[in-house]
């Protein structure tokens, strides 16, 4: 009866640490990450109403979890979350956002995705009511995610007046366009921006974040061109040097 006993907790006991090593396999590598999608506006270039923004906050959180990311460390931010009934929709609102960033990555401490999708000018994006400078997204990043590894992308025009702020050796900043140039697709009848739908196209085949990056360049530019639209938007592209050589082995696609 004892050896009945004995072989029982052995089987027992392997049953568990088998349980135990698939589910710690089955973590990838953005598993722990703390992600927030944000749409600051909710109007299109003509002052129109436009779900532009909503549409890609909410599709491209939902990529992102495809491509690895828990739901449980994801934030989703509108400028109406009232709209979205039962959606777990917050309040694009710079207070929000920094507790509730502060509140994930204390959870989820491997690293960061922040995503802002909006309106910008020479000086900084549309925040609702508000703008938001790339000071202040800085010190949103810095205070949350310190030196952790971090993905920061803003879609906007002119958003390439972020990166000299937010660019860091832990960071990968990207933007929809130059510092001095427009981006493309925030009208009333648009469902993304020309920047959103190529992260939303290549995200799904890309290996990685520095091969999203390079592919959503390439696809911006590629659509720009065949719309004969001028100048050129050129997203812009940033990698500090301690995160540049790590980031290939951070495979998007899920565990």
């Amino acid at each position: 009866m004892r050896r009945l006993r004995a072989a029982a907790t052995l089987i027992l006991t392997g049953l568990v640490l088998s349980l135990g090593g698939a589910a710690a396999a089955a973590d990838g590598p953005f598993t722990h990450w703390a992600a927030i999608f944000v749409a600051g506006d909710s109007r299109a270039h003509s002052g129109k109403p436009s779900e532009v923004f909503d549409n890609a906050r909410r599709d491209l959180a939902t990529a992102f979890e495809k491509a690895g990311f828990d739901p449980r460390n994801v934030a989703q931010f509108s400028v109406h979350p009232d709209r979205y009934p039962g959606a777990r929709v917050l309040p694009t609102q710079p207070e929000a956002i920094q507790s509730t960033l502060d509140q994930l990555a204390a959870q989820a401490q491997d690293g960061c995705l922040v995503y802002f999708t909006s309106h910008g000018g020479p000086e900084a994006i549309v925040l609702g009511d508000l703008v938001f400078t790339p000071g202040g997204l800085g010190n949103l990043v810095d205070e949350a995610c310190g030196e952790r590894p971090t993905v920061i992308i803003v879609s906007a025009c002119f958003s390439g007046i972020f990166i000299p702020t937010l660019y860091r050796p832990n960071r990968m900043v990207m933007s929809a366009a130059r510092p001095d140039r427009t981006s493309f697709g925030c009208g009333e009848s648009d469902r993304y921006t020309f920047f959103d739908t190529c992260m939303l196209q290549n995200l799904p085949s890309a290996h990685d974040f520095v091969a999203l990056g390079s592919a959503v360049q390439a696809c911006v530019a590629r659509r720009e061109h065949d719309m004969g639209l001028e100048p050129p938007s050129e997203p812009q592209l940033a990698i500090g040097p301690t995160l540049g050589p790590v980031l290939p082995f951070y495979a998007l696609g899920g565990p």
